[in-house]
């Protein structure tokens, strides 16, 4: 346990932002495994704004382990989708 008070508040701060960041995390895997499971373009056109607002906001908070370049890929992933889907 820390000693010191800024450690403390370390502890504390530290542990808020990993709930943040787990939350996030499983906001944007749910949102691409239902991009993934979606079968027809309706349903994937339906989800991509949120997926991009969500890769957007994460990238620019820095939030989930999100960078830009994960970003991209994640938008790149799901364009890929998009061209699949029927």
């Amino acid at each position: 346990m820390p000693t010191h008070k800024s450690a403390k508040k370390r502890v504390i701060t530290s542990r808020k932002a990993q709930i943040v960041n787990r939350d996030v995390r499983t906001e944007i895997r749910s949102g691409l495994k239902k991009i993934r499971q979606a079968t027809t373009k309706t349903e994937v056109s339906k989800e991509l704004p949120n997926m991009f607002t969500l890769l957007d906001k994460a990238a620019r908070r820095n939030q989930g382990g999100i960078t830009k370049n994960a970003a991209s890929n994640y938008k790149r992933k799901i364009h890929q989708a998009l061209a699949r889907a029927k």
